[in-house]
């Protein structure tokens, strides 16, 4: 009879075993946990925006961008500080680059989005930002010129079709009468905004490395965005303070929960799923975003505009889940 100490070698190697089976699928679990957590938490921005807007009728998008962008910036600094310095020195054209991408991709890109946002419907907002990867597509196209295959056309065409259908679906007077075509065409140009930082950031992050570059960017976007207010606020800081905490709270959330947290936690999932295994599983956030509206700020949605959000999502996941020839992508998405 064999003693415990015989089993011993054979435990030791079943245990080995199992650890290196189950290691990758940890990871994987983690990996794609992560990406869920952050789609949930960029799928309540638009939700914390317009309940927030229903407090107290003073509060506009450059006041709550601002105390958003206020909350996240010590975050964003952090990340610039600690993340590690790039083996190359950044050039004089590095850093001016550096400084459009969040002055005109991403400060530009959220201002445009929380002014909408004052305009149209939470879901619709949703629908039209999830564009931005059909945007970034025909920039890349345009920029390198890099034929664009039908079946890209095709899902360009189902996801503009689908916006169409969403905004057409709020009826003819709503479109005219409450700002919904100018909020969409807002929201559309953060859209625009986004991709154009979307399309610099490869480059950017060769230069500065990917958490160093997002810190700066993000941290750009922030200072910009605090200036924006205090320009064309007459008594910034008497507003502020006359804010219910309510307000301030929404604008705290939204800079910690929809924006510092989720942007970190996808950039966790990337690196553990890879970029095409988190896009798929973030599609799901738009719909959770429309779901969210009806059910806690009472928005509806008809048939046809359902059918309109199916035929956007489907359009931007073919483009989004299509292979690509370049390397993998390292950028941080953090969405305006």
């Amino acid at each position: 009879m064999m003693s415990k100490t015989d089993y011993a070698p054979l435990l030791s190697v079943s245990a080995a075993m199992s650890a290196s089976l189950f290691a990758p699928n940890r990871v994987a679990f983690w990996g794609s946990l992560c990406v869920l957590a952050s789609a949930v938490l960029f799928a309540i921005k638009a939700i914390l925006i317009k309940y927030a807007y229903g407090l107290d009728a003073r509060l506009d998008g450059v006041s709550l961008l601002a105390l958003r962008m206020a909350s996240a910036l010590p975050f964003f600094v952090l990340i610039a500080l600690i993340s590690k310095a790039p083996a190359t020195r950044p050039t004089y054209q590095d850093w001016s680059l550096l400084l459009f991408a969040g002055l005109v991709g991403y400060y530009l890109a959220s201002i445009l989005d929380f002014i909408g946002l004052e305009y149209v419907s939470a879901s619709l907002e949703r629908i039209i930002l999830f564009l931005y990867p059909t945007l970034t597509v025909l920039m890349t196209a345009a920029i390198y010129r890099q034929p664009i295959s039908r079946q890209t056309w095709l899902a360009i065409v189902m996801s503009y079709g689908g916006t169409l259908v969403v905004m057409l679906g709020e009826g003819w007077a709503a479109l005219h009468g409450k700002g919904v075509l100018l909020g969409s065409a807002l929201v559309f140009a953060g859209a625009v905004a986004y991709a154009t930082y979307l399309v610099m950031t490869p480059t950017l992050i060769q230069r500065f490395g990917s958490w160093r570059f997002t810190g700066l960017a993000m941290s750009v976007a922030c200072i910009a965005s605090i200036a924006h207010f205090v320009v064309v606020t007459a008594a910034p800081i008497q507003l502020l303070a006359s804010f219910s905490w309510g307000v301030i709270g929404f604008g705290v959330a939204l800079g910690i929960f929809s924006t510092v947290l989720p942007a970190t936690l996808l950039m966790q999932g990337i690196e553990r799923i890879g970029a095409s295994q988190a896009a798929l599983i973030s599609a799901g956030g738009p719909i959770l975003t429309v779901l969210l509206a009806v059910i806690i700020l009472g928005e509806q949605l008809n048939l046809i505009q359902w059918i309109g959000c199916a035929l956007n999502m489907i359009g931007v996941l073919m483009i989004t889940l299509k292979p690509k020839r370049t390397t993998p992508r390292t950028e941080l998405d953090v969405e305006p």
